[in-house]
């Protein structure tokens, strides 16, 4: 199984992140990438960029080191009712937009009732094109109830290699995401890989992700990320043309 688009990457505007977009491009080209997402924390996200940011987005190139770039945004997902922190107006037109549950931006008690649906009215926006990181235990979900609606919505669930990396902060993702790739396989859920980068030697790395979908013998055909005609149904720059 080869990769080669990456939908979750952060430039240093992010906050926390520390490359800039030609070096997380250069970077990923160098992996062997054909797209690369980058995708910002939304306002809400402490030390982020603001909603000029997005607004100006239209003036950065859609191909550079000869791959193509997929701009958007990762947007907190504040409460149960699945609110997000950019108005519709600014996500709607971008080209590949996520939504997250990030600890400083959740503005409930993090019960597997809450976490459970404000990931589910999240995927009931037609605008939101994937669930970032639903792997994180500290967040715990009802799996089933999650890949089910991820089907009925047409939203697709990250595999973060981040969530992954040993020295990562996020809890139990290794046997979440066990879980829910099980139950994408029994429902024929796709999915999509996301390296979660902050600085560019980590955009288009998967070396724990990759593995992982060997381990548990997940089939390619679901993977949307091993071929762009895969992919560009399901994120807005494409469904728009």
């Amino acid at each position: 199984m080869k990769i080669i688009a990456d939908t979750h990457a952060h430039t240093l505007v992010s906050g926390h992140a520390y490359s800039t977009m030609r070096e997380m491009v250069q970077a990923g080209a160098e992996h062997g990438l054909e797209a690369l997402a980058l995708t910002e924390h939304a306002p809400q996200m402490p030390g982020t960029c603001g909603e000029l940011y997005f607004m100006n987005l239209k003036v950065v190139p859609r191909e550079m080191n000869g791959i193509q770039v997929l701009l958007g945004v990762e947007l907190n997902i504040l409460n149960s009712d699945g609110e997000v922190d950019l108005p519709e107006s600014l996500y709607k037109p971008l080209d590949i937009v996520l939504a997250s549950i990030h600890q400083p931006c959740f503005h409930e008690e993090p019960t597997i009732e809450n976490n459970t649906k404000a990931y589910v009215n999240a995927m009931k926006n037609p605008h939101i094109n994937i669930i970032g990181h639903p792997d994180d235990g500290r967040f715990p979900i009802d799996y089933e109830t999650l890949v089910k609606t991820a089907k009925e919505t047409n939203t697709l669930l990250e595999v973060n290699n981040s969530s992954l990396n040993p020295r990562g902060f996020r809890t139990q993702a290794r046997e979440n995401l066990f879980e829910m790739l099980d139950l994408c396989k029994r429902y024929e859920v796709p999915i999509t890989t996301g390296s979660d980068a902050h600085v560019d030697v980590d955009a288009g790395n998967f070396d724990f992700a990759l593995p992982l979908l060997r381990e548990c013998d997940f089939p390619e055909e679901l993977v949307v990320t091993t071929d762009l005609k895969k992919l560009k149904p399901f994120i807005n720059r494409y469904q728009a043309d």
